[in-house]
């Protein structure tokens, strides 16, 4: 017999009498997790499956967990006897509301057999008029299950039958996951046949007059017989391995609406191509149809450019458009094309009211002042993550909104016409040879200062997209959890002391110290950093001097107009300098101003902008000197241990030195350890003196980049860190004044001699006062044998650490002591923090909405609540 092919997924109702084997059935051909039972709800409700008074109970047991399924695209095959039409309804019903088919699964053995059967089961003991009804109910109910709502009824008529068939799943008919792309997504053509040949052009495809009379005849005699008038047909050649999409609306207000019919149809047929109606393609279905239809909108048009044609070739047009599907699914579900949009809740489900809104989209019932009904933005609340391409409403320009774009640039308007190349996700158009129609909407003209829609949505942010816990999906390190409390701590410092939201995209994560050295005089040592990346694979790391300033991003634009443009910005120049936790680093907004226009200028001079195909950037850096950030942290806590520290040891060494000139026992010994304390305590302040000085102008700062983190298109992750020094120090070269290069040295870790020379550069700048290095892999990111490797590892000097952890942090006691520190967790709080920065990057270069980035960023910020010694 044939196999019973079911959609995948549906709604599978069993239904049978008692004993005639559903549940056998359904072990056989369904997973335990999509077969629901009646009888095992009856059980959960009361404990036992027999207890006919929990059977209602169990009915909502069964629904609820239907419906979670269903929600999330899950097969569902009913375990019940539903041989009464009260029982099948809700499930019918709930194939509507999830948009699914409903399939009956009827199994219609012998009355006998399913007496035979309950005989042997002590819990079936009911006696066989209860069988007997069943049997009865279940023969009445066969012929109407059509009319109840099930798309599909399969009948199985004996024992034999139901031993011996196959069921096969096949995805639901919008369903086309398996096919990837990459795919060129074209909008509305509206028969602008010329148009689109010269779109497919800079596409790459290749269209040519065919030699063959209607390819798609079913017989020479028929191709023989259209060989009078008519548009001819069309041979294309494809871009190996793309495949074309058309969004529907092939047809009306165009002047060749026939040859794109033809050369769609042709490329369908041929596997080149993927089509979804359009309401315009609909409406002159219904025409071909023999349907009452109001000639309006360019229908008449279609008509009599089809009526030009052979009869065949309009009983093909209405084949062809019979069989569109409303929408699809693509690339495993990150891509849905449909003429209209499509919701969340709808994309690959099939149903009535999903190929209406494929169709039409969704209007609030009202009309405005052109008397065109009032659509509702269903792409202003989207929160899926397949991206969402569509058309239908012609718009001046195509762009995203919340991981949607609508690319009808409005062609037969004397616009464009519009194709996206998908994954590039580029735009490519061609602008309109003539209006073709007038649109009784205008929407070409655009006010130049504008902000776009994604930018305007942007503008009001939603606490629930980084409020409660919430696990964050990165590339580089999977999911990432932000627990409640931490986030409710991010949104604290974000809402009260971060600058404006639209320009923070990123925060800089953490960084860990080496491993504590095994040298008796030191806490930290390149040989520590050097072994990590060693045993890690890396054969080669950049040594880069460490500066004792502020950690500053630096998010600048070419000018305002690329800050309104790419980051919706508007009346707040170019840019803004803000510090690790997203405050904005300057007070004094001119100088601020005055700053980032000196850095603009100098990456002008250095061709960085053309260089980078760019009109914005972002730059991490340290801002020097320390004290133009840390004056409350040096006047507050700094400086007063140091005077203390200095004061006080002073007074002590004076007492004890008198002491021993008076034969004090101990004296002597006690001159010594507070002598070590007094140096010490000097030690101290000089250690931190060395990194501040005063700041009147912008002449007074020095700014040191060490990385290009992202540009147009681009998050440079994949260059090396090497790149970005060499290209950063072109930049610098252009205002030295301000900008500083930074020192760096390229150490080849299988080297010996070279290894060597990176260590005594450090002695020497460390002794010399420098705070250290930063040590990191020549690769931006790095792949270890553990995973992801650290970024970067910091080796600080032993006087600087003197600000960290002390004055007196170098006595023997207390170096012992500080031995035992660990880094394990400050080094996951840093690669943590490394992959959300770097997902939120991938996020903003490629567009996605704000909230999408800002899930990231809150997420660094939340990061920093975990309790971490802060002194690493």
């Amino acid at each position: 017999m044939e196999p019973i092919v079911l959609p995948n997924p549906c709604v599978v109702v069993l239904i049978g009498a008692s004993g005639s084997g559903k549940s056998t059935f359904g072990r056989k051909h369904f997973l335990p997790t999509e077969v629901l039972s009646s009888d095992f709800c009856r059980g959960l409700a009361s404990d036992n499956e027999n207890d006919q008074t929990a059977t209602d109970d169990a009915f909502e047991i069964l629904h609820f967990i239907a419906a979670k399924r269903l929600e999330n695209y899950r097969l569902v095959a009913v375990d019940a006897t539903n041989v009464q039409e009260n029982a099948r309804k809700p499930l019918v019903q709930m194939a509507r509301r999830f948009h699914l088919p409903a399939v009956a699964i009827v199994i219609n053995v012998p009355e006998s057999v399913c007496h035979h059967r309950n005989e042997g089961r002590p819990d079936r003991q009911f006696g066989p008029h209860v069988v007997h009804r069943h049997v009865q109910e279940l023969r009445r109910s066969i012929r109407g299950l059509y009319k109840e709502g099930f798309r599909y009824v399969h009948v199985l008529k004996s024992v034999e039958a139901v031993d011996s068939v196959e069921i096969k799943r096949e995805p639901l008919w919008t369903s086309r996951r398996d096919e990837t792309g990459p795919f060129d997504i074209v909008g509305d053509v509206h028969g602008c046949f010329e148009e689109l040949c010269e779109l497919l052009g800079k596409l790459g495809y290749e269209v040519s007059t065919s030699l063959t009379p209607n390819p798609l005849s079913h017989s020479a005699e028929q191709a023989i017989g259209e060989t009078g008038e008519g548009a001819s047909w069309f041979d294309v050649s494809v871009p190996e391995g793309r495949k074309l999409v058309f969004l529907g609306d092939l047809v009306d207000r165009g002047p060749d609406s026939v040859s794109v019919l033809k050369l769609a149809m042709q490329m369908k047929r041929d596997g080149q191509a993927i089509v979804v109606p359009g309401n315009h393609d609909e409406k002159i279905l219904r025409k071909l149809q023999g349907r009452d239809v109001r000639m309006a909108h360019g229908l008449q048009a279609t008509w009599d450019q089809l009526s030009a044609e052979p009869p065949e070739f309009r009983d093909q047009v209405r084949e062809f458009l019979d069989k569109l599907i409303s929408h699809f699914v693509l690339d495993e579900g990150r891509l849905v094309v449909a003429h209209a949009g499509m919701k969340e809740e709808y994309a690959g489900r099939a149903s009535g009211r999903v190929k209406e809104f494929a169709l039409y989209g969704e209007t609030t019932g009202e009309t405005d002042e052109f008397g065109l009904p009032v659509r509702y933005n269903w792409a202003a609340e989207y929160r899926g993550r397949a991206k969402v391409v569509y058309g239908h409403t012609p718009q001046p320009e195509a762009e995203w909104l919340n991981g949607t774009i609508n690319i009808d640039t409005g062609c037969v308007f004397g616009g464009r016409l519009t194709a996206l190349r998908y994954p590039e996700l580029e735009i490519v158009s061609v602008s309109a040879h003539r209006t073709y129609a007038e649109s009784v909407k205008p929407f070409l003209d655009r006010g130049t200062g504008d902000l776009g829609a994604q930018h305007q949505i942007d503008d009001v942010l939603d606490l629930q997209d980084v409020m409660g816990k919430r696990l964050v999906e990165t590339s580089l390190r999977g999911n990432i959890t932000i627990q409640e409390e931490n986030a409710t701590a991010a949104l604290e410092v974000m809402s009260r002391f971060a600058t404006n939201p639209k320009w923070l995209v990123y925060l800089p994560p953490t960084m860990s110290p080496t491993e504590t050295s095994r040298r008796t005089d030191l806490l930290e040592h390149p040989d520590e950093g050097f072994s990590y990346y060693r045993e890690e694979g890396a054969s080669s790391v950049v040594c880069e001097e460490k500066h004792m300033g502020s950690r500053a991003v630096v998010f600048l634009c070419r000018d305002e107009e690329a800050a309104r443009n790419r980051f919706g910005i508007v009346g707040e120049g170019i840019g803004v300098v803000t510090t690790r936790t997203g405050r904005r680093f300057f007070d004094d907004l001119g100088l601020e101003s005055a700053f980032l226009e000196r850095v603009r200028d100098a990456a002008t001079e250095a061709k960085l902008w053309d260089e980078l195909q760019t009109d914005w950037m972002i730059l991490d850096c340290e801002l020097m000197p320390w004290s133009a950030k840390a004056q409350a942290l040096l006047r507050e806590q700094y400086a007063a241990v140091g005077a203390a520290a200095h004061a006080s040891t002073q007074v002590a060494l004076d007492v004890a030195i008198l002491a021993g000139a008076r034969g004090v026992e101990g004296a002597s010994e006690l001159v010594g350890r507070l002598g070590q304390r007094r140096q010490a305590a000097e030690q101290f302040v000089d250690s931190y003196r060395r990194y501040c000085w005063r700041v009147s102008s912008l002449d007074d700062l020095r700014l040191a980049p060490f990385h290009i983190l992202a540009t147009e298109g681009s998050v440079h992750r994949d260059k090396t860190h090497l790149w970005h020094m060499e290209t950063l120090a072109r930049l610098c070269a252009a205002d030295e004044r301000l900008l500083f290069r930074t020192p760096y040295r390229v150490v080849h870790l299988n080297d010996g001699g070279s290894v060597a020379e990176g260590v005594e550069w450090w002695e020497d700048m460390t002794a010399k006062g420098g705070e250290g290095m930063v040590i990191k892999p020549l690769d931006f990111v790095l792949r270890g044998k553990r995973g992801l490797a650290q970024p970067a590892v910091k080796c600080r000097g032993r006087e600087y650490l003197r600000i960290i952890y002390g004055p007196e942090y170098t006595l023997p006691e207390n170096l012992d002591r500080l031995r035992s520190r660990g880094v394990g967790r400050k080094r996951s709080l840093a690669l943590r923090e490394f992959a959300l920065g770097m997902e939120a990057l991938d996020r903003f270069v490629r567009r996605d909405p704000l909230r999408r980035v800002h899930e990231c960023v809150f997420g660094v910020l939340a990061l920093e609540s975990e309790p971490v010694d802060p002194r690493l």
